[in-house]
């Protein structure tokens, strides 16, 4: 099932740049894990914000759940999901 998410990040400005760095080398690798194994499909960076849009291909809605609450940036986000389906007008629904 596919997923449309955007998150917005909002680390908090005083917080410890040793525990920043971590939390953001940490994120950036779950981040590249997830990609590798074919889970998160799309990562678009929304210019002019510290936010992203991305596309997650998982069985459901819990899967993706679980996910996100993986990501260690997750306290951080403000999350929005809408569910995707294929369009019957898609050039890939009608070769």
């Amino acid at each position: 099932m596919l997923f449309h998410v955007r998150m917005d990040v909002a680390i908090p400005h005083d917080l410890d740049p040793a525990l920043r760095a971590d939390l953001l080398a940490r994120e950036r690798a779950r981040a590249l894990e997830l990609q590798r194994q074919g889970v998160w499909v799309h990562l678009w960076r929304v210019v002019g914000r510290y936010s992203n849009i991305s596309v997650f291909e998982v069985p459901d809605g819990g899967a993706l759940h679980d996910l996100l609450w993986s990501l260690p940036l997750f306290p951080y986000m403000t999350i929005e999901v809408t569910a995707l389906t294929a369009h019957p007008s898609a050039l890939a629904e009608n070769p």
